[in-house]
């Protein structure tokens, strides 16, 4: 992972305007990862689209924090079912084909 995939922490709370007691929350609850370089914070981006959408969770529909997590481990969860009923059709489909 290089430096310039990552973005400061400080920057985006300034920018979204949010303090970072939130974004430090959402790291501890594996939410987020952050790292540390030289004793500043960064995200990376990667992050960058699940940070926003916490962030819009949390200030526009007033979610707490467990609230957040419980949507992004059901999101998770209906991925992993998107992922095994597309794999089950392909299988279907081999069947079907004969």
């Amino acid at each position: 992972m290089t430096n310039k995939n990552l973005i400061s922490i400080k920057n985006l709370c300034s920018h979204y305007e949010i303090e970072f007691s939130f974004v430090d929350a959402l790291n501890k609850i594996g939410l987020i990862q952050i790292e540390i370089i030289e004793q500043n914070h960064f995200i990376h981006q990667d992050q960058i689209g699940d940070f926003e959408k916490m962030i819009r969770l949390h200030t526009e529909l007033n979610v707490n924090l467990e609230g957040i997590d419980v949507v992004f481990n059901l999101l998770e969860k209906e991925k992993e079912l998107r992922n095994e009923l597309n794999t089950l059709k392909n299988r279907l489909r081999l069947y079907e084909n004969d």
